[in-house]
């Protein structure tokens, strides 16, 4: 059963957009300061990356590893007064539109200073090893 608020679902895809812009452009400045100040990234067989300025370096080293698109669909979006849980999914291209990774993603959304801002984002590879 899906539980979608359509005023923040719409907010959240606008916000998924920008995350993608940002990375297209290969800003990891701008990817990081879609999450809050203490945000964290819980990325599959690594540590958990705290803060912005280390989740632009993630994001930046992804980046620079190939990476050139971030394909983000919204699921379902659950609010709970001033934070937002949304289940996804996603893909990561790189050179000529190449897969290198895709899966379902989950992200914590909080307000900080009244705008939505990533908290926590966790994210598995549907990819087998």
């Amino acid at each position: 059963m899906q539980t979608v608020h359509p005023d923040i679902t719409d907010e959240i895809k606008t916000l998924c957009r920008d995350f993608e812009s940002a990375f297209a452009k290969g800003d990891a400045a701008g990817v990081a300061a879609l999450y809050t100040q203490d945000g964290m990234l819980l990325p599959s067989g690594s540590d958990i990356v705290r803060g912005q300025d280390a989740i632009r370096q993630y994001w930046q080293g992804a980046m620079n590893a190939g990476m050139k698109e971030c394909h983000l669909e919204t699921i379902d979006v659950e609010l709970l007064e001033n934070t937002a849980i949304e289940l996804g999914h996603f893909t990561l291209q790189g050179d000529g539109g190449r897969i290198m990774d895709e899966g379902k993603n989950m992200v914590v959304w909080k307000k900080e200073s009244g705008e939505w801002k990533i908290q926590k984002d966790i994210w598995n590879s549907s990819s087998a090893y």
